[in-house]
């Protein structure tokens, strides 16, 4: 996963998109997240794996932009998640201090 990432990095420079605008790289996020939308609605796996795909990318553009580590942002999340509890409510993972 770490050469790939490095490879989208690359592209990423090579393309000038790791000076563009964040918010600009922002809303290619929420473009590609509309497509993971739009392939589970169509029950499409391929358009799915491509969707995610694409969605990491543009992730890991978008940390870079910020001169962060999409690694770290990872492992941030997972800390603070791996002790969360909670339960299953409608197919949905809801919190403790949610319910």
């Amino acid at each position: 996963m770490n050469q790939l990432i490095e490879k989208v990095k690359q592209w990423s420079i090579e393309k000038g998109l790791d000076h563009a605008e964040p918010s600009k790289q922002f809303l290619k996020v929420v473009e590609e997240t509309g497509e993971i939308a739009a392939a589970i609605a169509r029950n499409d796996m391929e358009e799915l794996q491509d969707a995610i795909g694409d969605t990491i990318v543009t992730l890991i553009i978008l940390a870079q932009q910020h001169e962060m580590e999409v690694e770290e942002c990872l492992e941030q999340a997972y800390n603070v998640i791996c002790g969360r509890t909670g339960r299953m409510v409608n197919g949905v993972f809801v919190k403790s201090e949610d319910l």
